[in-house]
C-alpha cells in the first residue's frame, strides 16, 4: 500500500490565505463592494429600510398574539408592501445580484473542496437550488440520494 503524504497545516493555512487573496480579488467580490457601496450612499434605501426595521420589530410584537392582536392584519400589510417596495429599488436590486454572484462563487470553491475530500460532505448554500445540485445528504435515506457503492 502507497504510503499518503499528508500536508502540514501551516502550509494548508498558507494556500487558503492565497486563496481568500485571490477570491478577495474577484469581481464577485469587486462588484458585491461597490453595490453595497452604492445602496447605503442611496438615501431613500436607507430612509426605508431604517423604516422596515422599526416596522419589523412592531410585526414581532404582534406575531406574539398572531391573527388576534388588533393590529396584526394592518401590520403585517405594511410589513409587506415596505419589503416589496425597498426590493424594487434599483440599488437594492443591484446589490442582491452582486451579494448572490458572491455567494454562487464562495459555494462553487467550497464545493469543489469538499468533493476533493469525498461527495457526501455537506456545504451549505443561501441558495436551495445549489443545495439541490450537490449530493444530498449521503445516506440514502429520506432525501431520496444515495450512497456509492464500490464496485
Amino acid at each position: 500500500m502507497e504510503a499518503l503524504e499528508t500536508a502540514d497545516m501551516t502550509q494548508l493555512l498558507m494556500e487558503s490565505q492565497e486563496l481568500s487573496t485571490m477570491i478577495n480579488q474577484s469581481r464577485e467580490v469587486s462588484d458585491y463592494l461597490l453595490a453595497k457601496r452604492q445602496m447605503e450612499a442611496d438615501v431613500e434605501a436607507q430612509r426605508l429600510l431604517a423604516l422596515f426595521e422599526k416596522k419589523k420589530e412592531q410585526y414581532e410584537d404582534v406575531q406574539r398574539f398572531g391573527k388576534y392582536h388588533p393590529d396584526y392584519n394592518h401590520i403585517s400589510k405594511e410589513v409587506r408592501e415596505l419589503k416589496r417596495t425597498i426590493e424594487l429599488m434599483d440599488s437594492v436590486q443591484t446589490f442582491k445580484r452582486a451579494e448572490d454572484s458572491l455567494d454562487e462563487l464562495l459555494y462553487q470553491v467550497s464545493r469543489t473542496i469538499a468533493n476533493a475530500v469525498s461527495d457526501t460532505i455537506k456545504v451549505p448554500s443561501n441558495n436551495p437550488f445549489l443545495e439541490a445540485q450537490s449530493s444530498g445528504c449521503g445516506t440514502g435515506g429520506s432525501c431520496g440520494c444515495s450512497v456509492k457503492k464500490p464496485s
